[in-house]
């Protein structure tokens, strides 16, 4: 018998390597503590705690973003901070990760400080 309530999915985001690295609970992104890093778009842009863009997901899953860019996206409002999630003891094998362009690099590969906590990361809020 059904309770009506269903389990949100938790879906492992690697890196080029194939490493587990983030977990997505749409919208919210974990790190491998189970503490949150950042949320995703619809429109799937992953962007961190306080609202920077970081990247984009995508089918592998993996999160990567242009090398470099000339257009600078606008800070979105980050949802309420969610509570901190209990990771599975098992993580599913990672799909083959085809070779990225020269221009594009793997966010938690090369710059896993983009998606930092609430209390640490360089663009967080000062305390005075």
């Amino acid at each position: 018998m059904s309770t009506g309530t269903t389990q949100p999915s938790l879906i492992p985001i690697y890196t080029t390597k194939g490493d587990a690295e983030a977990f997505l609970v749409y919208p919210y992104l974990y790190n491998r503590n189970g503490d949150w890093v950042g949320f995703v778009s619809p429109k799937r842009e992953v962007y961190s705690v306080i609202g920077y863009y970081v990247g984009t997901i995508t089918n592998d899953p993996r999160i990567i973003r242009k090398r470099a860019t000339s257009t600078l996206r606008q800070r979105l409002q980050p949802p309420p901070k969610p509570k901190k999630i209990s990771l599975p003891a098992t993580i599913p094998l990672a799909p083959l990760m085809g070779d990225l362009s020269p221009s594009f690099i793997d966010v938690l590969l090369d710059e896993p400080e983009r998606l930092h906590t609430t209390d640490s990361g360089e663009y967080r809020e000062d305390l005075d």
